[in-house]
């Protein structure tokens, strides 16, 4: 996949996967700006990566701030040709068990994550409108936008899979569909990819159970997802629009 002098965006690009999505661009010649919330993130891919990538503080939220983000990359590498959303915007009280959850924190979290890929992706739409490029852009959903959850993986472990999480990743999903109906006729395109769990540490009892229910690896490494982001960045995918690519092992399936 040819991405040689493309200029890519990785928001989220000091967190897991952003940063192995960061490595892989640099690897494949990509001009790519680093945007996160994070700054000590940022500092550490700054350091391992040098001048080979052109970091950036972001707020998601912020619509202003993510105008300001393409106009500094164009002005620095000539123009931006895609962009990757990895974000995962949300409050403290986040991944409380259902029945816990109030109210508030619902309506937070959700408006928090789905808003920001939303003001994210209206701002790419409108950057590949004025300036008549071909755009791809990445969001990541996962295949609990697609799929109820197995609880009984969680079963008498303090982790739970947070109902937010599974309304925020099926919503954007069906975001990405309206943002490719409603673009048709530009050069702008969107997908999502819709990872599985992806190893961070994990109880061993819970890693077995979900392991149990894929084909070879189970849990995935985030180095695993980046082949299927390349692809939707490249060329190569320039017909495929509105699509969601599900990485997970078979465990949706299995």
């Amino acid at each position: 996949m040819n991405l040689n002098n493309k200029t890519i965006i990785v928001v989220g690009g000091a967190g897991r996967i952003g940063r192995a999505i960061v490595g892989a661009l640099v690897q494949a010649d990509a001009n790519v700006v680093v945007a996160d919330v994070d700054e000590s993130g940022l500092d550490s891919v700054a350091a391992e990566y040098g001048a080979r990538v052109m970091c950036q503080t972001l707020d998601v939220s912020d619509a202003t701030a993510i105008r300001q983000l393409l106009s500094d990359a164009e002005q620095r590498f000539g123009s931006v040709d895609g962009a990757v959303n990895t974000a995962y915007p949300r409050n403290a009280r986040y991944g409380a068990k259902f029945y816990e959850v109030t109210y508030d924190d619902f309506c937070e979290n959700v408006s928090r994550h789905v808003g920001a890929y939303f003001l994210f992706m209206q701002q790419c739409a409108q950057y590949a409108l004025h300036s008549k490029q071909p755009f791809s852009l990445v969001n990541f959903s996962s295949i609990y936008g697609v799929m109820a959850p197995r609880f009984d993986v969680y079963e008498g472990l303090p982790m739970t899979m947070p109902v937010e999480y599974a309304a925020v990743k099926a919503g954007l999903q069906h975001l990405t569909s309206y943002a490719t109906a409603y673009t048709k006729g530009t050069r702008f395109r969107v997908n999502c990819v819709s990872p599985g769990g992806i190893l961070a540490g994990q109880n061993p009892d819970f890693l077995a159970r979900y392991n149990a229910h894929c084909r070879e690896k189970g849990m995935l490494d985030a180095e695993d997802i980046v082949g299927s982001v390349l692809y939707l960045l490249s060329s190569d995918s320039a017909y495929v629009c509105g699509q969601n690519i599900v990485i997970d092992d078979g465990f949706s399936v299995g």
